[in-house]
């Protein structure tokens, strides 16, 4: 744990980013974003953003950040989808290996990228019978794919999620996220999923290696307790909350971890790093 007396980000060679609820709600950016990004530059600072979120695929993610006057590059960009398929390609034979994918471009896209079939859903024929099924946020999911899911699930496939988080922050507010995808699915087998994205390591232990430094010298940025602070304490780096997301000053009370340092938005971010 660093030392109450450190200050914010001392010593931080490179950034891992999460993105909604630190640099966005939904489609609005959060203030002070740009600045944020221009002193990043400014400082040669590497970073990656690195989200649970696997709808999207990075030339999207590249895009919205576009819009809001940011420019970042694609390789800069690290998702729960991409992170999960690495991590598949890595544990099974692609050409040996049919997956059924609960998920967007920002899931389907890697898997096949990295030699996967993809599973098509029951309706449509024997094609549907998987070795694993991947469930990742689905803004377009339909009764059809999680019978798919299931009837795969209950076959013996094994059983994948993109990430476990239950909410996720919107424009209006706070609205469900994968988990709620994965309840269902695991209320209706029995199964528990293994998870890819934050908390566990495996995302920031990608993250680390694009980035090519040691874990001592990153700073993750995050809002939620549950996911991007404790998947820091598991990958053993250091980690900033700030508090335009999930999770608040009061919820730290009720977890035995605690990030390095809690600050109230990425302008307060920005400040630091413009002093350091």
């Amino acid at each position: 744990m660093t030392d109450v007396n450190d200050k914010p980000l001392n010593g931080a060679k490179a950034l891992i980013i999460d993105m909604d609820g630190v640099l966005w709600h939904g489609s609005n950016p959060l203030p002070g974003v740009g600045a944020f990004f221009s002193l990043l530059r400014e400082r040669a600072l590497p970073f990656v953003l690195a989200t649970n979120n696997a709808s999207n695929t990075p030339e999207q993610y590249v895009r919205k950040l576009a819009g809001m006057g940011v420019e970042v590059r694609v390789e800069e960009i690290l998702t729960s989808g991409m992170a999960t398929a690495s991590w598949l390609a890595q544990n099974r034979a692609p050409e040996r290996t049919r997956v059924f994918a609960v998920g967007e471009a920002g899931l389907l896209e890697p898997l096949r990228d990295q030699g996967f079939e993809l599973a098509c859903s029951h309706k449509e024929g024997d094609g549907w019978k998987a070795d694993v099924v991947v469930v990742g946020k689905d803004e377009t999911l339909t009764w059809d794919k999680l019978a798919t899911a299931t009837l795969n699930l209950n076959a013996g496939a094994e059983f994948i999620g993109t990430n476990a988080d239950t909410t996720l922050p919107m424009e209006l507010g706070v609205s469900h996220g994968n988990g709620a995808i994965l309840a269902a699915l695991i209320a209706a087998t029995g199964r528990q999923p293994t998870i890819i994205g934050k908390p566990e390591p495996i995302l920031y232990q990608q993250a680390l290696s694009r980035l090519a430094v040691r874990p001592e010298e990153v700073v993750a940025i995050g809002d939620r307790l549950e996911t991007d602070i404790l998947g820091a304490v598991r990958a053993g780096i250091r980690s900033l909350m700030v508090l335009t997301g999930v999770s608040g000053e009061a919820d730290l009370n009720h977890v035995d971890y605690r990030p390095d340092w809690v600050l109230e938005d990425i302008r307060a971010v920005t400040e630091v790093l413009s002093q350091a």
